[in-house]
């Protein structure tokens, strides 16, 4: 059985005074995560009034109320596209909305993953490329990454591509 040592305990709490010090407690943590909430549901609801079928939500260090305001840590943000159906198995194929196969093997980056377009009639993948598919070498047609950038970058009218991901440079602390 694993023993901490007997030190752990008081270095806990002279971090937990530090942490309080400097802004860092358990009123604000809550105060963080509330407006994170809160953000979540605001940018929801407009996206839907804008007919942007999309969910999206915050994490990472400004959600969780782990930062200061003096470390101007960025704020991350995912959007889930509604009308997307992303499977690990063809067995959650759904019938007339966008389906994509989650591919992950030795080729694909820990923490990353490949999508491969499926029917809207049957479970089984298109064979078509155009400007939103590749082909790779072993001939699954797959989503490009940077499609998702390309549609924020539409939505929000400005921003840097970073791989799939789209960067706002702004604080948003």
């Amino acid at each position: 059985m694993f023993q901490a040592p007997d030190y752990i305990e008081s270095v806990s709490v002279i971090l937990s005074e530090v942490l309080s010090d400097i802004g860092v407690d358990e009123r604000i943590v809550l105060k963080r995560r509330r407006a994170a909430l809160l953000a979540e549901s605001m940018g929801t609801i407009t996206s839907q009034l804008q007919d942007f079928n999309c969910t999206g939500y915050f994490f990472g260090s400004q959600s969780e109320g782990t930062t200061t305001l003096a470390l101007n840590s960025d704020s991350d943000q995912l959007v889930c596209l509604n009308d997307c159906n992303v499977i690990q198995d063809r067995s959650d194929w759904k019938p007339n909305v966008e389906n994509y196969l989650m591919i992950q093997d030795d080729t694909v980056s820990p923490g990353y993953c490949l999508l491969q377009h499926l029917k809207n009639d049957i479970p089984l993948p298109y064979h078509t490329v155009h400007d939103k598919y590749f082909s790779e070498r072993k001939g699954k047609i797959l989503i490009k990454n940077k499609v998702m950038s390309e549609r924020a970058a539409a939505i929000y009218g400005r921003g840097i591509r970073h791989g799939p991901a789209q960067t706002l440079q702004e604080n948003l602390g």
